[in-house]
């Protein structure tokens, strides 16, 4: 048990953004969400984290979320957003521990989960410098270790949603934070991340969903999903596809 959508709708203004949809996410499995830029995959983050009311059933461990207290849903679901503003001039490592408030820990636990999740992320080297002070890629990594730090002692195996963990990262950065997003889905957890890069979900996805125009195009394992056919019909541009010479996934070829 994970996730369960049933038949969700959500609209802003006169917008749809998902009509009646229809999803799960196990746990124990990582979903890489692909689609156009303005297709709903944001948008779905935001439904299944509540931040958006919506149409529809949302479930939670087979539980509905009318039944869940926020609190205790916040002990096992991390949710890192696309971007997150913070100008008060916190060092790296209290921006972390800010994620262990609602912890039943000690400060000295705390530090010890902190430091943890921040050599994870690969941030413990930059612990003492000021936040506003880092580059967007290093915000954006400390925002994940403390997204980490927030689930670290969940009751059950945790919920971890992604939006566009990436986009500022250089090339060993972007490998090393979907490895450390796939170690958590193999150690249980349902882990979902938006991302645009095709080669980087077909490397790393358990399973793609593909979205367009708040619908669901595809569903399925990287080699099933990521096609010449569906990539074209879905982004409107003509692509190449092959095997990977050294993995058995697929290299999509622009």
């Amino acid at each position: 048990m994970g996730i369960d959508i049933r038949h969700a709708s959500l609209t802003l203004g006169n917008k749809v953004l998902l009509d009646n949809f229809s999803t799960s996410f196990k746990l124990g499995e990582l979903t890489i969400i692909l689609g156009p830029n303005g297709t709903g995959k944001s948008s779905l983050l935001k439904l299944i984290s509540r931040e958006w009311p919506c149409n529809g059933e949302l479930i939670f461990y087979g539980k509905s979320t009318k039944d869940w207290k926020p609190e205790h849903l916040a002990e096992s679901m991390g949710i890192l957003p696309q971007s997150s503003s913070l100008t008060f001039a916190f060092t790296a490592r209290e921006v972390v521990e800010l994620g262990g408030l609602a912890l039943s820990a000690s400060q000295a636990e705390l530090a010890e989960i902190a430091s943890e999740n921040m050599a994870k992320t690969d941030v413990l080297h930059l612990a003492g410098r000021l936040y506003p002070s880092l580059s967007g890629g290093e915000k954006q990594r400390v925002h994940l270790a403390r997204v980490l730090t927030q689930i670290a002692k969940s009751p059950r195996d945790t919920i971890l949603m992604l939006d566009e963990p990436t986009s500022a990262l250089d090339i060993g950065h972007q490998h090393k934070t979907l490895s450390l997003a796939k170690e958590m889905a193999q150690a249980g957890s349902a882990v979902i991340a938006v991302i645009h890069d095709l080669n980087l979900a077909a490397q790393y996805a358990d399973r793609i969903l593909i979205l367009n125009k708040g619908k669901i195009a595809a569903d399925g394992i990287p080699t099933d999903v990521l096609t010449p056919e569906i990539i074209e019909e879905v982004y409107g541009w003509p692509v190449s596809v092959m095997p990977h010479p050294k993995g058995n996934y697929p290299v999509v070829l622009a």
